[in-house]
């Protein structure tokens, strides 16, 4: 796997909006984030357009991400928001051009099948981490979310202990692979395409939003019908946030869910992690090795930047 290089300070980010429409007014708010980093903001020439529910064609879309790519001057690209969209451009997209280019390369949701697409076929690492629009701009925006973006700027380790958050061992083990996954429900579309997730002896993680139980009981059903889950060496169970029971009719909870597709895994299986549509939002690299331990309630993850 390729590692983009770590940021400096007075370094160009460029943001682009590969899915839903922004707000304007919040994107402001995260430039603001940035230039307090240290460093410089370019935006996407569309990054401001709207297309019913996407925010432009998809080829202005594509232009203003491999304009990114190809700007030596940028030198990482934070997407702006997810929503629904980026499924659409990743036949589209230049993987020969982002392997000899590599950057950081930064978001999460349904950026989920970006980080996929990107890391299978151009063999870059990407990170799964708070967004522009959608989540810096925030006023519930957390001083420890917003601390992570330190890794960009300095190669090293990350810990995620109980120090963070409550976790709970649903399958015993530990193992040591590189982190895969993202958002389910976009995991989910990818299968039966070229961008089809990988799994094998990878550590997987999932996380989702606004999904009923039962609805995520039928996407691990996919993935376990498919053989995503048996062929995954260890699975990080990120945060399902507003995946409540539907009020007044019966349901399986989700620990019930987790437990029964889980519970027998041959590797670690570990749930209560705050990543995905929470905060604070923990950001991690796709694609370099971590070592998830149930015993321990820990993941250690490898730098993503060099």
């Amino acid at each position: 796997m390729i590692k983009p290089p770590r940021l400096n300070k007075g370094d160009t980010i460029g943001i682009v909006a590969p899915a839903s429409p922004i707000d304007a007014e919040r994107l402001q708010g995260a430039i603001s984030f940035f230039e307090k980093m240290g460093m410089q903001v370019k935006l996407g020439r569309h990054v401001e357009k709207t297309h019913g529910y996407l925010a432009g064609t998809d080829a202005e879309r594509l232009a203003d991400f491999h304009e990114m790519i190809a700007d030596t001057q940028v030198k990482a690209i934070i997407f702006a928001r997810g929503g629904y969209g980026t499924g659409r451009l990743a036949e589209g997209l230049d993987y020969e051009l982002i392997r000899d280019n590599p950057k950081i390369i930064w978001g999460y949701s349904d950026i989920t099948y970006l980080h996929t697409a990107i890391r299978q076929a151009a063999k870059l690492v990407t990170f799964h981490g708070p967004m522009a629009v959608s989540d810096i701009a925030d006023e519930e925006f957390d001083a420890y979310s917003a601390g992570l973006f330190q890794q960009l700027l300095e190669p090293s380790a990350l810990y995620y202990t109980e120090s963070v958050s409550s976790l709970k061992g649903i399958a015993d083990g530990e193992v040591t692979a590189e982190i895969v996954g993202g958002n389910l429900s976009l995991l989910i579309s990818t299968l039966g395409t070229p961008y089809e997730i990988n799994t094998e002896g990878k550590i997987l993680l999932l996380e989702d939003i606004g999904e009923a139980p039962y609805r995520v009981d039928g996407m691990l059903n996919q993935l376990k019908l498919a053989g995503k889950l048996e062929r995954a060496a260890g699975v990080i169970v990120g945060d399902f946030a507003k995946c409540d029971p539907p009020e007044g009719k019966p349901s399986l909870t989700l620990q019930q869910v987790f437990h029964e597709y889980f519970v027998d895994h041959s590797g670690p299986v570990v749930s209560g992690f705050k990543i995905g549509h929470c905060m604070p939002n923990f950001s991690l690299p796709f694609g370099v090795p971590a070592t998830l331990s149930s015993a321990k309630k820990s993941l250690v993850i490898e730098p993503g930047v060099e």
